[in-house]
């Protein structure tokens, strides 16, 4: 029996501090260090389990690595006499249940206590781990203003003992119980109430109910009963919050909308974006306050559900930020922001161009699951009309009504695309076909030059004009833009093949420097502006002018929103869209289960058991690493930060990259053990593998002002020594044959290639394809795994390495098409009972603004 005097373990019991669903809450005190703490004691039926008290400790542990200000810090976990407990930080002050009271916040108070939780949640998600049960009751706010998120990571103690992560119905106490075990009636997700898998954006879901309290002084979804509440949350919209409270600014109540979007999807790409929205808010109050009883004198409009959640919320965009100029625009106190809706179908949007009139719009998008195809509509029309060019985009559209498209573009490798370059008037007509293996195009001004980015073998580079080389890059380049006099070019640097980071560079028809940005930004979108004395970039959205000033013609533009154009008028023409990739797999031919972590979980390799999955989460900067049962019921890892390429052969360690292209290894453990850094004597690495013996590594890299070519080094360091010539790479999970004694990669010419490990003479790879990629030997020696996203999308096949045979051995596809820009990479063990795949999928709404300039 616990009573105060009574001892827990080491701890000795002061005085009760509160009870719940969850178990009795005491102050006590730690002898050994001196300090006080709360112990939490988990209720018997629990605690008596031993399947939820493993997966609990577990859970304690990664919440326990939890290093931040607005998370409670957890000490220790322990049983007594047969029942669990945890002891962590004492928080001195009230819940936010105590601070609300009824009655709604200031403004002022609310986006400060909302900001501390988003970043704590931020946290959290971005090491894998997601809360669950926040509500009121779960926040304390001490004396000094610091908000403390507790109980990260008891939600999941309370599945049942057979229950799979991704899979398991949710568990709901009755709403009036004071601590529920998977979520509280009334601050559940509309998938989480529907008992559907649940991910980070879960949580932003119940933040958003929780900002929503703060700002009406009541709850977002209250009804008599929980079950009535659960109906209000999966299939109701709260009162508008303009309505409750007039004096709510519009920025406030528009984040608090997305946040209770219904479908997932409508929410925040990264809780890391929230937290930044609410800040850049907080910061400008004054200015945005000023916009706020103005806005809520709107009529409330009501919204459709499901997947149409995204296109309201965007639709709601244009009437709420028209209002917040002052608040939104860094610099131009007296511009307003207008925002022109062009486009209300759902889908990818792959580029837009303004035409010479500045009111014609031409764009590549698939809507619907469809092909690619271009469109055109105007910008005070809201009809879009094909222009009869399937499987074709658009790059450019000259000053003089010819467009500049890509026939049968196709995605090859991560972001990285192919097409014919060809020419097609405006107004119609057949395309006259250019160039092959082209990337990106641009026009010159006057219509009569094109600098393009294009693949001469393996090689990418920048011709300006057509013939004339002007740069070469280590990787790839993308979003290539003539300035509006023709003397420059701008374009993104990516050092590593696939991945879309990298730098900006503008350079001049001789091919010097004007411009080279920092590395490590996401090339997603480039324009010039009219004058051409600054180039606009995302992500993140910056103008860069030609001495090297750096300014943010707006705040509040989303990590996955891009740039696309600038019309001499100054609109600007832009997409806002929320992108995710996700991981789907299957152990030993079980079911296929989804392995995604955070939102966009990228993977890298299997386990030769195929019972792990190594993967990258890129939305987070610099890239998380993790590594995940393929159970589906185990939580991911988080192993480190970084680039990762591959696990050992005994599945000890991942080699990994701080970033890309750095010139140093990462060596991560997999379990116990401390990170360990490899030189590799200024070499900058594009891709690393470990020989099957785990003694040595292998790896595609390229020294100063030399091309890639392929090395080895022990992995205990010393000189890496090259072995083949200029030109090669490697791009498959596993290039080593099953004896160890012949390597698979891509040679100077584009072409696959097998090379002895020894001397020796490679030789190519019979019945190989443009557009083809490995991903590993089969386990006889005999066949590659390869697939072609571009011309068998989903299939992956055995191909014969002596005869060139192809055998189809698997086609994969998305559950729902739309959206989806590719699907792979594929991961799969020798034997083929393994394996993973995944895909990307992109949703975008294409606008005119007008204020930006």
């Amino acid at each position: 029996m616990i009573s105060a005097g009574s001892r827990l373990g080491p701890y000795e019991i002061l005085s009760p501090l509160g009870a719940g669903g969850m178990g009795e809450v005491w102050r006590a005190r730690d002898p050994r260090l001196g300090r006080e703490v709360a112990i939490k004691v988990l209720p018997a039926q629990l605690s008596g389990d031993a399947g939820r008290r493993a997966r609990f400790e577990q859970e304690a542990r990664s919440a326990s690595a939890l290093n931040h200000p607005n998370i409670v810090t957890l000490y220790d976990i322990g049983t007594h006499e047969g029942e669990l407990y945890i002891a962590m930080e004492v928080v001195e002050g009230r819940s936010l249940r105590e601070l609300l009271g009824g009655e709604p916040l200031s403004v002022r108070k609310l986006l400060d206590v909302g900001v501390q939780i988003a970043d704590g949640l931020a946290k959290a998600h971005a090491a894998g781990i997601v809360h669950r049960d926040l509500k009121p009751e779960n926040v304390m706010v001490s004396r000094d203003g610091f908000v403390k998120i507790l109980d990260f990571g008891l939600a999941k103690l309370g599945e049942d003992s057979s229950a799979g992560l991704t899979t398991a119905p949710t568990v709901v106490a009755p709403p009036t119980e004071p601590g529920t075990v998977l979520g509280t009636a009334g601050y559940m997700s509309p998938e989480q109430a529907s008992g559907h898998p649940v991910d980070f954006r879960s949580d932003q879901f119940t933040l958003g109910a929780i900002l929503y309290e703060m700002a009406a002084g009541r709850r977002a979804f209250q009804r008599k009963t929980g079950a009535e509440t659960l109906v209000a949350i999966i299939r109701e919209d709260p009162d508008p919050i303009g309505q409750v409270n007039a004096r709510v600014p519009a920025p406030l109540r528009w984040i608090v909308e997305r946040c209770l979007a219904k479908d997932p999807e409508g929410r925040y790409a990264s809780t890391k974006d929230l937290a930044r929205d609410l800040a850049n808010v907080r910061d400008h109050l004054s200015e945005a306050s000023g916009s706020g009883a103005q806005a809520a004198a709107e009529t409330a409009r009501p919204r459709r559900h499901g997947w149409l959640a995204p296109a309201v919320f965007a639709l709601l965009i244009g009437a709420a930020l028209a209002l917040l100029g002052r608040a939104l625009l860094a610099g131009r106190p007296s511009s307003t922001l207008d925002f022109q809706r062009l486009t209300y179908q759902r889908g990818t949007i792959f580029s837009a161009r303004f035409a010479a009139d500045g009111e014609t719009v031409v764009y590549g998008a698939a809507w619907d699951g469809r092909p690619m195809e271009i469109f055109s509509t105007r910008i005070e029309g809201h009809e879009s009309r094909s222009l009869g060019l399937p499987s074709a985009d658009v790059l450019s559209v000259s000053s003089g009504g010819e467009m500049a498209v890509s026939l049968g573009r196709r995605y090859f490798l991560g972001n990285q695309s192919l097409g014919t370059l060809a020419r097609v008037p405006l107004g119609g007509g057949a395309p006259r076909e250019v160039l092959e293996n082209v990337q990106d195009a641009d026009w010159s001004a006057d219509g009569k030059e094109l600098a393009v980015s294009r693949y001469v073998g393996n090689r990418c580079r920048l011709e300006y004009p057509i013939g004339h080389v002007l740069y070469e890059p280590a990787a790839w380049i993308s979003h290539v833009r003539v300035s509006p006099d023709g003397s420059m070019v701008a374009f993104f640097d990516h050092p590593v093949p696939g991945d879309n980071v990298g730098r900006l560079r503008v350079l001049d028809r001789n091919g010097k420097t004007r411009i080279e940005g920092p590395p490590g930004e996401t090339g997603t979108g480039l324009a010039w502006s009219p004058r051409g004395d600054e180039v606009w970039s995302t992500l993140p959205f910056r103008a860069t002018s030609l001495s090297g000033r750096v300014r943010a013609p707006w705040t509040l533009l989303g990590a996955q929103d891009a740039i696309y154009d600038i019309s001499r008028r100054g609109r600007v023409l832009l997409t806002r869209n929320s992108s995710r990739r996700e991981i789907i797999g299957s152990s030993g031919g079980g079911p296929e289960r989804n392995l995604t972590a955070l939102n966009y979980s990228s993977p890298i390799d299997l386990s030769r058991d195929g019972r792990l999955v190594l993967f990258n989460e890129q939305h987070v900067n610099p890239y998380a690493i993790y590594l995940r049962k393929l159970d589906g019921s185990s939580p991911a890892v988080l192993l480190g930060e970084g680039q990762a390429y591959q696990l050992s052969p005994d599945g000890r360690w991942v080699v990994a990259t701080p970033a890309l292209g750095s010139d140093s290894l990462l060596l991560l453990p997999t379990g116990a053990g401390e990170p360990r850094k490899v030189s590799l004597s200024g070499i900058a690495c594009q891709r690393v593998k470990f020989f099957p013996d785990g003694q040595r590594f292998l790896f595609g890299g390229s020294e100063p002002g030399r091309r890639v070519r392929l090395y080895t080094m022990s992995v205990s360091g010393g000189k890496p020594l090259a072995i083949t010539g200029e030109g090669v790479t490697l791009k498959s999970q596993d290039p080593f044959s099953p004896d160890g004694k012949s390597i698979v990669a891509v040679d100077a010419e584009g072409g696959i290639a097998i090379y002895p490990v020894g001397p020796g003479d490679p030789r190519q790879v019979p019945g190989v394809e443009p557009g083809d990629s490995v991903i590993r030997w089969s386990a006889d020696g005999h066949s590659l795994f390869v697939y072609n996203p571009a011309a068998r999308p989903g299939a992956v096949e055995l191909l014969d390495v002596q005869t060139g045979k192809r055998t189809l051995w698997h086609e994969f596809h998305a559950p729902d098409p739309a959206g989806v820009q590719q699907v792979g990479p594929f991961i799969v063990t020798p034997d083929g009972r393994s394996y993973v795949y995944s895909y990307r999928r992109l949703l975008d709404d294409l606008y005119a603004v007008s204020g930006l300039l």
